[in-house]
């Protein structure tokens, strides 16, 4: 019955198509792409936070002397054993929105693990880690695997074992670090404890404890504080009535209200292969042009790849683009239709050169920390060992031994760029997308300030602003038009490389990483070691590769755009 359908909150955040094929009985059955590893890997260590963060809280969080505010029963500072009701989460969902309604009803001041009641009405179902009783109700609180704050000011904080949000501040040291997911996910809770009858009436408020989990950030979800001061209760509701008319569509055989289109999403999409079958078979235009603008040009009657192409790039765009430019998705799309991966968006390419030049390749395990600095040195003899060196750390992350080892990459880095300065050389450093890099040397430089050999944020910054750092995502990204993505490991073998692991890549090696440094209580296994170094060696290689064949072959083997 479409009455029965019932969302949780991820759908807010996710493919509109996406939430039309998961309601559509008649895709019952239908080959799904296979579960990622590593996806797999992040959702077991975000258990594994929660599970300590929950320990953590359970231990040090006992609840406060407020007979005068509290009546007495789950949640009395007399029963301090029956402060907290965790709800298992082995037992059916039944069984746990059962437990959690009597824990509820009881006046529990914690309850861990919590499923609410199905709101039927409103096709709305799920839980949250905590809720937390206030006076007039409960708040929840989200427990996330990702960092929360940022340096700066403005965050409203409390210290992690203080769970009232009556007592948060601003915290003069934190700013509030972009997640729209965890906002719009505390809105689908009090939306479920609103229909429960449990919310608080007064307020719409939410806690985050993040990866570091030291402090829990408070939400304010009626605050003017996203896009055109729309708040994010506003931006919840909008986008869940939405998604909801699009699944009860789907589950009663409706005209679809969500046609499928190539976005972000796609790339970690269980009905990637229905969508791009589809896609393919109607050479959609989004296969080349995303978002907005595939929209607009469908609206425009341009659907296809071929209708695209066909256009003259000199004349009137028939939209107004948000994203590449007219002539460059004209081009794309001719590239698209001749197979071709790139296409020289200027007719002479080039690349900064050097007489001494570095390729670098950072690895990091999500925001724990980088423990391996690749560099490949080449050109002109300065007396240092040319090929491959690595600076590592093999301590499980977070650790002070990633101060040793990024402080040996630096040592390293500048005797080679005073050996090349003193012997009247020009040196170059490369990377692809500098972002990654820049981030972790930043903040390597910030985390261990005043550790041997760790250069002041000054250094670094001198380093990444002058012209001997060159990011070749850029030069690529200016350069070329890339049919089928612009990462390194679609580019390079454009170039001639080849990566010697078949299964090189970042989201395996978060999965290699785990095993070289015994991260889950193994023995660590030195072959993933050699497994991460050999990777690392060949991502450095393959810079080397990208900008050797821009600066001797690309104008050979890449057609001009204009010529297509």
């Amino acid at each position: 019955m479409v009455d029965e359908v019932l969302l949780d909150a991820g759908v807010v955040t996710r493919c509109r198509r996406r939430v039309h094929l998961d309601n559509d009985p008649a895709m019952a059955g239908t080959r799904l792409a296979p579960p990622d590893p590593s996806s797999e890997q992040r959702i077991a260590d975000a258990e594994a936070h929660r599970s300590e963060v929950s320990e953590r809280l359970q231990a040090a969080v006992t609840p406060v002397d407020d007979g005068e505010d509290l009546e007495a029963g789950a949640g009395s500072a007399d029963d301090p054993d029956a402060a907290w009701t965790v709800v298992p989460a082995d037992l059916s969902p039944a069984e746990r929105a059962g437990l959690t309604l009597t824990a509820l009803e009881e006046g529990a001041r914690y309850i861990w693990g919590a499923l609410l009641p199905r709101d039927r009405e409103a096709g709305r179902r799920g839980g949250i880690q905590l809720l937390v009783r206030s006076v007039d109700g409960y708040v929840p609180v989200l427990v996330v695997r990702h960092r929360i704050t940022d340096s700066g000011e403005g965050a409203r904080t409390t210290e992690l074992t203080d769970l009232d949000p009556a007592n948060a501040s601003t915290d003069p040291g934190r700013k509030v670090r972009s997640h729209p997911r965890d906002q719009l996910r505390l809105a689908h809770t009090y939306r479920l404890l609103q229909a429960a009858g449990f919310a608080e009436p007064d307020r719409a408020i939410g806690g985050v404890i993040g990866l570091d989990a030291d402090v829990v950030l408070w939400h304010d979800l009626e605050a003017g504080t996203w896009p055109g001061g729309r708040t994010a209760l506003g931006e919840y509701d909008s986008r869940f009535a939405d998604r909801l008319a699009v699944a009860r569509a789907a589950a009663a055989g409706d005209e679809p209200l969500a046609e499928p289109s190539r976005v972000l999403e796609c790339k970690g999409c269980p009905w990637w292969p229905t969508c791009e079958a589809e896609l393919t078979r109607v050479r959609d235009v989004s296969l080349v042009v995303r978002g907005e603008d595939a929209m607009e040009l469908r609206r425009a009657g341009i659907a296809t790849v071929d209708k695209l192409a066909a256009l003259d790039s000199h004349d009137e765009p028939p939209i107004q683009w948000t994203g590449v430019s007219f002539s460059d998705a004209v081009s794309l799309a001719k590239a698209w239709l001749a197979d071709l991966t790139m296409v020289r968006r200027i007719r002479d390419v080039t690349v900064p050169r050097g007489d001494v030049e570095v390729d670098i390749d950072m690895e990091s395990f999500g925001d724990s920390g980088a423990y391996l600095w690749g560099c490949l040195l080449g050109g002109a003899d300065i007396g240092v060992e040319h090929g491959y060196h690595g600076f590592a750390t093999w301590e499980p992350l977070p650790t002070d031994d990633e101060a040793r080892s990024f402080a040996e990459f630096w040592a390293w880095l500048t005797d080679v760029r005073e050996r090349t300065a003193s012997a009247g050389l020009r040196f170059r450093a490369y990377c692809y997308n500098a972002l990654a890099e820049n981030r972790w040397l930043y903040a390597s430089a910030e985390r261990f300030a005043g550790y041997p050999g760790v250069p002041s944020a000054a250094q670094v910054r001198a380093f990444v602003d002058s012209d001997e750092w060159v990011d070749l995502f850029r030069s690529v990204s200016d350069q070329f038009l890339c049919s089928h993505g612009k990462g390194l490991k679609v580019v390079a073998p454009v170039a001639g490389f080849a990566w010697r692991d078949s299964e090189a890549g970042g989201e395996a090696s978060m999965r290699w990483y785990r095993d070289a440094v015994g991260m889950d209580g193994a023995q660590p296994d030195v072959e993933q070691r050699a497994r991460l170094l050999q990777y690392n060696e060949d991502d450095v290689r393959a810079t080397q590769a990208l900008r050797v064949w821009i600066s001797d072959r690309a104008m050979i083997d890449v057609p001009f755009m204009e010529d297509l």
